[in-house]
Parts: structure tokens; sequence; C-alpha cells
């Protein structure tokens, strides 16, 4: 038996063949073993795809250490097999704990593992951030390949006929897709549910298709090592069997019955299975096994988790720019511009944007700096999840990583891609998302484009930012903050343009000498019986309905940047008035009214009075100006309330 590195262009050989065997074998049982054992798993699916994954890593990961990321998650069994039986991992705990509590060796594949990129469940996902994985080897020039599996049934995902048109459009020659077309899916059959053609799909988005026997190990040897000349991406369709390998499952995915997708084996059923002839070892074969992970040695990069809101060594904020009380702009034109100067300074930031570079004023790096621009097309769910895998690759400087930021509208960054930014906060990736035309400022668009509830879509994630800017110097400040510190960032702000806002002697209110820290809130205005708290766009309303107030040395302005985090600015002047009005160009219910008033209760904050004024219903098409005064968030509005504290 031989387990030596074959070169690429030839074949690999009798003896090859036979140890690879002999390692699929060994896989097979542990898959077995420890789906039995948590009596839950997909042993089906991990099965099937066993083959070209031993392939891969025996003769190519094991001395590449390329990045191999399993876009059908639930074919964790597979991947934690092949990394135990490389000597990545404990055999006996993967086997022993797999799905256990406390166990890093989860349901679906996850970066807790070591050799494991991306962690990935809901389908489609792994594909893209595969695409970010080789977008970013490919900027870097460093001549290493990205491999990803996928499930035939996941095709039927719109965000893999994203990644797909994405691949070919950024011509990622660097990317290898394997599909393992078993022809089942936890439904049925595939035709019978939802069919389609593979390759068709593949060729007619400009790939190179290859059709092979997904068991031949020979085969998938000059799969694996296909090069495409003319810069299109690869795709192996392996026709392969559900439970491959494994009598009692591999006869029914033969038939194409789905039993074996996500059921496992009762324990008497797994001992007859194991005791098979078929899964058998000889003393030959174990021993090969023995020599083989003494030879390779195999430890897989080991998969950071930097804390949340750690300063990124070595960004270059620079310097923040100050707009002059008469120059009046909107907060996307100020993101742009910071943006911009930060992609000067950072060749390691990206900007991109799903169509929409003009609109979400990221036109500035597109057409000054290229090479640090990504164009997505109208795919947000592809581009949100590409960014994923981006943000955790290794720029071409080996001492940092890429660090994009991707733009679209708020309706659908965070509607469309909720799915993909939730894999995003689970994978602690390094995102920051900024999406424009947010609220009512979006204006005669209508209500399918007024983001209101963009917001609630995210409060929820343990490892996303959220931020609003008050006023463009406000949004210089909290781009630059989010380029510059750790973890996914969702910044929102509106269309239209709004003043400067200034302190009471007309001078600039965020400064430049303003500092910004997560949760910051700032005292615009001092009072002594009511609170406004603002945020966004409607902070200048609350300053004009003070300014018509005949009582306004009563009235305080808090300024809020963001709805998970507010400081003692705002529990000192809570403290003091007792009385609240929360003003936002949002839904109230999972926006700044419903934060706030969880905010005092959790601190032991009695409030006499608590209103909130937001967006309560859905608005038509209309001036922002108009839209404000019929939802009710203008400044006369505010003044209405106001009589009543």
């Amino acid at each position: 038996m031989d387990f030596s590195f074959p070169d690429s262009n030839k074949t690999l050989g009798k003896n090859r063949v036979s140890f690879v065997q002999a390692f699929a074998k060994n896989c097979r049982r542990s898959i077995v073993k420890m789906t039995t054992n948590s009596q839950s798993g997909h042993p089906g699916g991990s099965l099937s795809v066993l083959d070209f994954l031993s392939t891969l890593y025996v003769f190519r990961i094991t001395k590449t250490d390329e990045k191999v990321v399993i876009s059908n998650g639930h074919t964790s069994p597979a991947k934690y097999a092949v990394l135990a039986e490389c000597g990545g991992a404990d055999r006996k705990k993967v086997v022993e704990n797999f799905r256990k509590f406390g166990s890093k060796f989860e349901g679906h594949v996850t970066r807790h593992v070591d050799g494991i990129p991306f962690g990935t469940g809901p389908l489609g996902v792994g594909f893209s951030a595969a695409c970010g994985f080789a977008l970013a080897e490919k900027k870097n020039n460093s001549g290493k390949r990205v491999f990803c599996t996928i499930g035939d049934g996941e095709m039927q995902e719109g965000q893999v006929h994203e990644a797909a048109l994405f691949a070919a459009q950024q011509k990622l020659e660097n990317l290898t897709v394997f599909v393992d077309r078993n022809h089942v899916q936890i439904s049925g059959s595939i035709q019978k549910v939802c069919g389609l053609d593979v390759s068709a799909f593949f060729k007619s988005k400009g790939w190179k298709v290859v059709e092979i026997d997904g068991h031949n190990f020979e085969s998938l040897w000059s799969a694996i090592n296909l090069i495409c000349r003319n810069g299109c991406p690869i795709a192996i369709v392996g026709r392969t069997v559900m439970g491959n390998g494994v009598p009692g499952m591999e006869e029914d995915g033969k038939v194409l019955n789905p039993k074996w997708h996500g059921v496992t084996a009762k324990p008497e059923i797994a001992a007859e299975m194991l005791a098979s002839e078929k899964l058998q070892l000889s003393d030959e074969e174990k021993s090969a096994l023995e020599d083989f992970r003494a030879d390779r040695k195999f430890v897989p990069k080991k998969n950071n988790f930097p804390e949340n809101l750690e300063k990124i060594p070595d960004v270059d904020p620079g310097v923040p720019r100050v707009y002059a009380a008469d120059e009046k702009t909107d907060c996307r034109s100020a993101y742009g511009a910071a943006l911009l100067d930060l992609a000067k300074k950072n060749s390691n930031i990206l900007a991109g944007s799903a169509d929409l570079s003009g609109s979400v004023k990221t036109d500035g790096v597109e057409k000054n700096l290229p090479a640090q621009y990504v164009e997505f097309g109208i795919c947000e769910q592809n581009m949100v999840s590409v960014a994923g895998g981006l943000s955790l690759a290794q720029h071409k400087n080996s001492e940092k990583k890429w660090i994009p930021f991707v733009s679209t509208f708020g309706a659908f960054m965070t509607s469309r891609a909720k799915d993909q930014a939730r894999v995003n906060d689970i994978n602690r990736c390094n995102v920051k998302m900024v999406s424009t035309h947010c609220g009512l400022s979006v204006g005669e668009d209508g209500p399918t484009h007024q983001a209101i509830d963009d917001l609630g879509s995210f409060v929820g994630f343990f490892n996303t930012h959220l931020l609003e800017p008050a006023d463009p110097n406000h949004c210089d400040r909290l781009i630059r903050f989010a380029a510059s510190h750790e973890g996914n960032f969702y910044v929102r702000m509106g269309r239209a343009k709004i003043p400067v806002l200034t302190r009471e002697n007309g001078a600039i209110f965020f400064d430049e000498k303003y500092e910004y820290k997560y949760g910051r809130c700032d005292l615009l205005r001092p009072g002594s019986k009511v609170t406004i708290v603002a945020s966004g766009a409607c902070v200048i309303e609350a300053l004009r309905a003070r300014d018509a107030a005949k009582n306004s040395d009563e009235i305080e302005i808090v300024i809020t940047s963001s709805v998970k985090k507010f400081d003692e600015v705002l529990k000192k002047s809570v403290e003091k008035t007792h009385r609240v009005i929360t003003v936002e160009d949002h839904n109230p219910s999972s926006g700044l009214g419903a934060a706030v008033a969880f905010w005092a209760a959790e601190n032991g904050i009695a409030l006499e009075k608590f209103e909130t004024l937001g967006v309560k219903k859905y608005e038509l098409s209309g001036t922002p100006a108009e839209l404000y005064r019929s939802g009710k968030i203008d400044a006369d509005a505010i003044l209405e309330v106001l009589k009543k504290f």
C-alpha cells in the first residue's frame, strides 16, 4: 500500500488506490459509530461524499493545507471522520462526543473544530463563503485552490445560483466545487421533489464541468487536479450513492430511498453493519493507516476568534473629516468619502455592493481603487456570505485579514440576507454591512423600500454591532470605528440630506476632537424635566422641536448611536428626569423604543412617563418631510407629545 503524494498529472496507481480505499473504509466505520452513538445526524450524505474528501485529504490537503468548505454542512460526520483519520482530530472524542452537549463536534460543521474554515448549516451559504476564500486567494496571487462540497438537492437554493454566477463573473479558476450527485434529498428523489440538470446548470453559467463516478478514486484524483486555463471555475459532478459502502444503507441509496438522510442506525443494526465483511480492515490496512498518520503529522490550521470590538492591529483609520455647519449632505455620501479614505490607507479593505454602487456611495472606491472593489450584481445573499469568507481569509500581508464593507439598501440587507448575516454572526466573521435608504427617509420609493424593521432583524445577533449616525460627521466617525474594530457591524442610514449638528454656540457638535466608542451616547442639549432619546435623522427633528418649545430649557436631548448599548450619559439623564420620549425612523417595537424600555427596566430605573415615536404603520410614497409628518416623527409631532410631559 502506498500513501505517498502522487504527481498531479499522473494516476494514483493500484497501491495508492488500495490505501485510500482502506482510509475511506475506516472513515465509514467512524461515521456509523458516531451517528449511532449520538442517535442523531446524517449518515447517508456523509457516506456518499466521503470518497471525494478521502482522496482530497490523503493526496493533497495534508500537503497543501488548502481550504475545504463543506456547504452541505449536515455531512459533518464525513469531515470529522476524515480529519480524525488524518490525525487532525481525536477519533475517540469524535466518535464518543459527536452532537453531544459540551462537545465542539457539533451537528453541522463548525469553526470550533480546527481544519474547518467556515461553519455551515443553511444550504447554499458555504458555497458563497468558498467563493470569498477563493477571491481572497486570487487577490493574494497565492496559487492555492479552494475546494467546496455541495449536495445536488442543495442546488435548489437560490443562493447557489447567485454564487455560481459570481464565481464565473469573477473568473475564480482556483475554485473547485464537488457536487454530491446522489439523486436523493430528505423528501425523496431529487427528480420527484424538484428536479434539475446539474451539469447544464453549471455549464449555462460558464463553468467547466466534469462528470465522474464519485466513488472511483482514479477519476476523483484526475478531477481534483483539473485546471481550467480560460479562467472559469470547475464543477465536479460526482455520481454517488447515498449510504455508499455500508451494507443496509447502500441498498436504500441505490433505489433512491431517502431513509438514511437524517436517520441513524439503531445500536443492534449498527453492530451488524460494522461486523460485515465489507467494513473489516486487514492487519496490513491498519498498519498502513498508522504509518500514514505518523508520516503526515497533520495539524490543521487553528481558527482564531478575536474578542468582539477588539482594536484590529495595523488598521489606519485616517484623519476624520469635519463637515461644516453650512455643508448640508447625506450620511451615505459621508460613508462613501470615509470608505474611500480608509481604502486608500489600507490595502486589505474592500468595498462591494449589489448593483447599487452609485446609490450607496461605494462608487468612489470602484472608480479610484478598482482592485479593492467587488461588484456582486443583484445577489444580496451571496454578497453577505462571500464577505463572510473574505473576512476570515488572510491578506497577502500575512499579518492582516481582508476587511470587507458591503452595501445595499436596508430593506434588502436585513430581509433577503438575514440568514447569511446570521451565519456570519455564528462564525464570528468581520463583515461591515452598511445600508442606506433606511426608514421613511427613502421617500418616494414606497413601503417595499422603507426599511423600518431592519434593526429588529439583527438585534438578536450576539456578534453583530448595530450603529446609526445622527449626521455626516457622526457617520464619518462610526465608519472609521467599524473599520478598525473586530466583529460584524450593521450601520443604517437614510437617503435624505440632513443638517450638520451644532452646539448651542454654533460650533460643530461632532468635531475633530470627537472620539467614538461603541454604545456612546451624546448630550446634545441639556434639560431638567424630560429626556428625548433620539437616533439618526430624527435627532434634528428633536432639536427643532426643542427650539420651538416654550420651555426649551426643560428638554434634554440625548443622541444614541446603537440600540444594543447605552452608556452613563443616557443613564444620568433618565435618572434625573424619569420622563422619556424616544424618537426614531424605525418601528419602535423592535428598535430604539423597545431597547430603551428594556434597558431602563434592566437597570432598575422607574419611568414616570414614557412614549415612543416611531414608524407604526406602512407609509406610501412621498417626500421624507411628508412621510415624517404622516408618520408622526417630525418636530411638530414631538412638540405635541411634549405638551403631555
